[in-house]
């Protein structure tokens, strides 16, 4: 069975260092895929050779089963069937929204007002480019794109610079265009708590490389290394003689517990004592001293007082 998309052995310098080194995988078609990574990593390099935007120097890109040839081997780069957005698109000056979306527009009407609506930008189309906030003129942009029928969009940080409100509506509508459209999307974030909820499959990249891949939970619980495990929030490292000591049983060199799998009790456990407490709206995170290391743990606001005597249990899930 032919693959919905297919990268393989991709590799691209940027000033005589790699940007992408040998990546290789497939993706299924209506599969949610985020690409996550520090900046720098190579997330965007390899979008935008899979989205025929960019040369690639070794590899090839298939999408369903035809090679995606990039801007040197034809005279409008781009592929048809792939849609890319970048975090620094651009819409025509003085123009009102509705003359932006008519000009690319292939779609019947009805499709057409399908995608506005998951857009959220019907009330906007009287209004010019330069009459709306950069979040409105960003989902424009992505409807635009969206009315040239595309089966693969690809979005490149579609969450930069954008204000929580903005943010939070985008994310919906991201949500929307794979629920509603039956469009695959593909983006990458520095951020991955934006993409945690959303992605079915996440791969790490760093250097390049893709250094671990796999559901959101895996990734989350059960991070390769500290890099991995930073991208996705706090934790807790410990060493296999400081995992024994505090009630884990593993035979890894090394174990990542999260703050929220650090759990208070009643009857038996580890003995610690409150050191500081941090408020964060929806949770506490405080810092314990215990006999044989500081341990992070996430409680419910005004669970716990610093100086306060009390026992925990580590779990790995």
């Amino acid at each position: 069975m032919m693959n919905f998309l297919e990268v393989n052995q991709i590799s691209k310098a940027h000033q005589e260092q790699l940007a992408v080194k040998q990546v290789s995988f497939e993706m299924p078609q209506f599969q949610k895929l985020a690409i996550a990574g520090a900046t720098g990593s190579g997330k965007s390099t390899l979008l935008k050779i899979i989205s025929g935007l960019v040369q690639t120097d070794e590899g090839t890109v298939h999408f369903q089963g035809n090679r995606v040839k990039g801007p040197l081997e034809v005279l409008i780069p781009g592929h048809p069937g792939i849609a890319y957005l970048s975090q620094h698109f651009e819409l025509r000056n003085n123009f009102r929204v509705e003359e932006i979306l008519a000009r690319d527009n292939k779609l019947v009407d009805e499709d057409a007002a399908k995608v506005y609506e998951v857009c959220r930008i019907t009330h906007l189309f009287k209004r010019k480019n330069d009459q709306i906030s950069g979040g409105e003129r960003q989902r424009v942009a992505l409807a635009r794109l969206l009315t040239t029928a595309p089966q693969l969009l690809v979005l490149d940080e579609p969450y930069s610079n954008l204000d929580m409100i903005h943010k939070q509506m985008l994310k919906q509508v991201i949500a929307d265009i794979a629920a509603d459209l039956s469009i695959t999307c593909l983006l990458t974030s520095h951020d991955p708590l934006d993409v945690m909820s959303w992605a079915d499959r996440i791969m790490i990249m760093r250097g390049g490389d893709i250094v671990q891949q796999g559901a959101p939970k895996d990734i989350y619980l059960q991070p390769a290394d500290e890099y991995c495990a930073e991208l996705f929030g706090t934790y807790n490292l410990l060493s296999a003689e400081q995992a024994k000591l505090l009630g884990i049983k593993t035979k890894a060199a090394q174990v990542f517990v999260r703050p929220e799998n650090v759990q208070l009790t009643k009857g038996s456990g580890v003995a610690a004592t409150v050191e500081t407490v941090q408020f964060f709206g929806s949770y506490e995170q405080a810092v314990l001293k215990t006999d044989v290391m500081p341990v992070l743990i996430k409680t419910h606001p005004g669970t716990l007082q610093p100086g306060e005597t009390i026992k925990i249990k580590l779990s790995l899930k």
